[in-house]
């Protein structure tokens, strides 16, 4: 429910704030006091068209911010769509506050929690907080994509609405592959073709995973081996085969060792404290003629073999062009056939799925056909009940020739859902059937769209009429009715004034009216009153106490007398026990 609004430099208001109550709200005063800016404002704050000759005169913007309390059922509903721009508050999500700012330059603000947001986004929002009877932009009843709805609502078939959503989204489901599949299958030759020659590629290459890194060393010592022939020739020499000196003679590392270990020998005879040394020599001498022998036999084994390392050269050329095509390794080129082949088994299998996917589709389509039925015949008699139960209403409200219906109807579809009698009828997730209220508001009156009905006192009649009757079915929780009380008498105010209260239990009301019939039935009433200060026109809003209450209804009833006052006094009084004979009756 709207909580509380406040509006700055909009119109004659310069600034005013309203506290409203969660049941029936009335606002009363004079013709041109500015009770229909407040609605203005509202209608503002919902993300309704804004004209810059609203803001006050020498102002340079109007300011309207509101906050909301909001039910868990549509906190619910508004938390993905909040959630989704990042405008939700975790800490406070039962609290909503929603603002508009014109601006004399042409700009246009609004936010909702704080944040900037597009007026699209704000009307989105607001669609789902109030309903304004009066401007039709706000008006949920007026949108025939939420009759449907309502109906179901009413006629408590949200299980039965679910269950035939849940099977179309399957229906739906089914088509897409099998469009897939179908459309798949014109190209399925050219692509088989492809598919084929990729893996047959691939499987010829007998790739193995590790084997690139094998092959680069491989090409290396290839194309190198005239070089590490003569380095380790080199190191073999040096080492233990002797490298010839000035005299003609071969020494090497290892023949320089064993001299000095024999040298050492003859000197631990001697002197024995040096027997680690020679130990040392005679291990240096050892390893240095191991190692020579490594370097020589690394040096017998190295391959001059040019066939070979062409053959690496266009091994290693095939797993780079492999790798061009499929993948930046051999991994992802063996995964890439792998997903080729499954693709290939798929294509193979396409007949046998479009098959059983068409005989999916029947079934469905026939299980839909069957819920869709049975849905409509309840929101036969759903709607029934709702046209008779609606008369009653606009007989209530003297508009007794009235008619209202819920107008339902089938379209044809040669790809829809087969029903009895052989028709196939169009379909989506609320099941086989079109609806719209219509309504005749006068006797001899054909029935038309509740779309196309005048505005006015009639419209809001109507409006209550039916918001009454799907007080429970319809989720908006502020409902605004302006202008309600047009052409109607005391008797019958006092009949709308009993039913906008009984409406009020189920929602909050806010009503402007001037008939004080009507507005003995608010839980709260304010005054909105205008007038000149410093030679500017203001417009102020208060709520008022008990006594004050009695000077306003005595007003509306022709006039501050002390007979009006009792007037009002005992008008007060059959409100009061209206209120009570209602409570004590079981709801119809």
């Amino acid at each position: 429910m709207l909580t509380d609004i406040s509006i700055k430099n909009l119109a004659i208001i310069d600034e005013l704030g309203l506290t409203l109550a969660p049941g029936f709200n009335v606002l009363t005063g004079e013709t041109g006091a500015g009770k229909s800016i407040i609605i203005d404002a509202v209608s503002l704050l919902l993300g309704g068209r804004a004209d810059g000759t609203l803001i006050r005169s020498g102002c340079d913007a109007a300011i309207v911010e509101g906050n909301f309390l909001l039910a868990s059922e549509l906190q619910a509903e508004l938390r993905p769509l909040l959630e989704q721009e990042g405008l939700d508050e975790p800490a406070q999500p039962e609290r909503l506050a929603l603002a508009r700012e014109l601006r004399a330059n042409g700009r246009n603000v609004c936010r909702v929690n704080g944040r900037s947001v597009a007026l699209a986004m704000l009307r989105e929002i607001g669609a789902r907080l109030v309903d304004i009877h009066g401007q039709s932009e706000h008006l949920s009843l007026l949108q025939v994509r939420s009759h449907l709805q309502l109906l179901d609502r009413f006629g408590g078939l949200a299980a039965e609405r679910a269950a035939l959503a849940a099977v179309v989204r399957k229906l739906e489901a089914a088509r897409r592959e099998l469009a897939d599949l179908i459309e798949g299958a014109r190209q399925a030759a050219q692509r088989t073709d492809l598919l084929n020659f990729q893996v047959k590629e691939i499987g010829a290459a007998r790739l193995k995973a590790d084997e690139e890194a094998g092959l680069l060393e491989e090409r290396t010592r290839l194309a190198n081996a005239e070089r590490l022939a003569e380095l380790a020739t080199l190191a073999a020499e040096a080492a233990s085969e002797g490298v010839e000196g000035d005299a003609g003679q071969k020494s090497s590392a290892a023949d320089l060792l064993r001299t000095a270990v024999q040298a050492l020998e003859r000197l631990v005879r001697i002197d024995a404290s040096r027997a680690a040394q020679l130990e040392v020599g005679r291990s240096l001498a050892e390893q240095t003629a191991e190692w020579g022998r490594d370097v020589s036999a690394y040096r017998d084994g190295i391959e001059f073999n040019p066939k070979r390392l062409q053959a690496v050269e266009e091994r290693l050329h095939l797993l780079q062009d492999l790798q061009r095509k499929y993948g930046a390794s051999i991994e992802a080129v063996l995964a890439h056939a792998a997903l080729a082949a499954a693709e290939l088994l798929r294509i193979s299998n396409t007949d046998e799925r479009v098959a059983h996917l068409r005989t999916e589709e029947a079934a469905l389509l026939a299980q839909v056909g069957a819920l869709g039925s049975a849905l409509s015949a309840k929101r036969s008699v759903a709607g029934k009940r709702l046209s008779a139960l609606v008369m009653a209403e606009l007989n209530d409200l003297q508009m007794s020739g009235g008619k209202f219906a819920a107008a339902m109807q089938m379209t044809d579809d040669a790809h829809g859902a087969p029903i009895e009698g052989g028709r196939c009828v169009a379909f989506d997730h609320s099941g086989i059937d079109a609806l719209e209220f219509m309504i005749s508001p006068n006797p001899g009156e054909p029935l038309k769209p509740l779309v196309k009905i005048a505005s006015g006192g009639e419209t809001a009649r109507l409006m209550l009429a039916l918001k009454g009757v799907l007080a429970q079915a319809d989720q908006t929780p502020t409902l605004i009715f302006d202008e309600i009380d047009q052409g109607l008498g005391g008797r019958v105010g006092h009949v709308v004034g009993q039913k906008l209260w009984q409406l009020a239990t189920a929602h909050q009301v806010l009503c402007i009216t001037h008939l004080p019939q009507l507005a003995g039935f608010g839980d709260a009433h304010f005054r909105v009153e205008k007038q000149v200060r410093g030679r500017r026109t203001v417009t102020s809003a208060a709520t008022l106490p008990a006594e004050a209450r009695l000077v306003e209804l005595a007003e509306m009833l022709g006039g501050d007398s002390a007979a009006n006052r009792q007037s009002a006094a005992e008008l007060l009084e059959l409100v009061a026990a209206s209120k009570q004979g209602t409570k004590a009756r079981k709801p119809r």
